[in-house]
């Protein structure tokens, strides 16, 4: 089989009652949940087991909140493997700091502060400025960049080779799904979020979050952590900044940061967090990829089985 990877979920995966039978299951999940209630100040583990929707999608509770039951889905996978080793890791925006903080760069505390704080300064960015992102089948390159010069769009996601997201003012994203389909694509579909992550409307939470970062400890990760923003391996604490402030306005190299990770060995991949959207992803760019997925206890069993037949 080779190397495994694991990867972590990002914002929109989220739904209520996640985490909950984990915490139920196992003693050393539901720590992780009471520790971020203290943490935070606020009863986040009753927002993920118990809603309201309204409010877990709340990007200061959503983004904290998806990183806790990722942490809480490695934890009971743990729990039940032993120490599995893994060549790498990564995670899709904010499933990147869940990776940073399992690779030991950051603590659980501060990655807790650190998303709320970041989920915080996107919403109110998104207030600040009316945007949307569409996503977007079966274009070529050169023809989502016509789209983007024509309508004042970004491209926020290179998720696959088929599939790119695009993201920008509200008014442009209608237009670039009208000239998507004019153009051909297969599919051009709105996204239902609060604005334009990962494009220049970002920008005033990128700022607040540099000046947030400032007083947070970063390490060197103990493996390798592919950057969003390069496809690549992070480097130090100062770099990991750099590239973390950079991830808020920059695109999502997830394509790039698959193909490392399988250029460099890993064949089997480990999904932690609710639904299983990257292991979807990974199997448009690699057909072969071993794929497993942990959301719940229902997933934990089967996901331990699969990568201990890995090898």
């Amino acid at each position: 089989m080779g190397n495994k990877a694991l990867v972590f979920a990002g914002q929109g995966a989220q739904f209520v009652g996640m985490g909950k039978d984990l915490a139920e299951a196992s003693a050393g999940c539901k720590a992780l949940f009471d520790k971020a209630d203290e943490v935070l100040g606020c009863k986040l583990s009753k927002i993920c087991f118990e809603g309201p929707v309204e409010d877990l999608t709340k990007s200061s509770n959503c983004q904290p909140a998806i990183f806790v039951t990722s942490v809480a889905c490695y934890k009971a996978f743990c729990e039940k493997a032993g120490d599995a080793a893994f060549s790498g890791m990564a995670g899709l925006s904010l499933g990147e700091w869940t990776a940073l903080h399992i690779a030991g760069a950051l603590t659980f505390e501060d990655t807790l502060k650190v998303l709320e704080a970041r989920g915080r300064f996107m919403q109110e960015a998104c207030e600040q400025c009316e945007g949307g992102m569409v996503s977007i089948i079966g274009l070529s390159g050169d023809k989502l960049r016509e789209i983007c010069g024509a309508t004042g769009v970004e491209i926020a996601n290179l998720n696959s080779d088929e599939q790119t997201v695009l993201s920008g003012p509200r008014d442009g994203i209608g237009r670039a799904e009208q000239m998507a389909k004019d153009a051909g694509a297969k599919r051009a579909i709105v996204l239902n979020v609060a604005g334009a992550f990962h494009s220049s409307l970002m920008e005033p939470a990128a700022k607040r979050l540099k000046e947030f970062l400032g007083g947070i400890n970063i390490l060197k990760p103990r493996v390798p952590v592919v950057a969003n923003v390069t496809g690549l391996p992070h480097g130090d604490g100062v770099e990991i900044r750099e590239a973390m402030i950079k991830q808020v306005t920059c695109s999502v190299r997830w394509l790039e940061c698959v193909k490392w990770l399988k250029a460099n060995g890993a064949g089997g991949y480990l999904e932690c967090g609710p639904g299983k959207v990257l292991s979807g992803l990974i199997k448009r760019i690699d057909a072969d990829a071993a794929l497993c997925n942990i959301q719940d206890v229902l997933t934990l069993d089967k996901a331990v089985e699969s990568v201990k037949a890995w090898g």
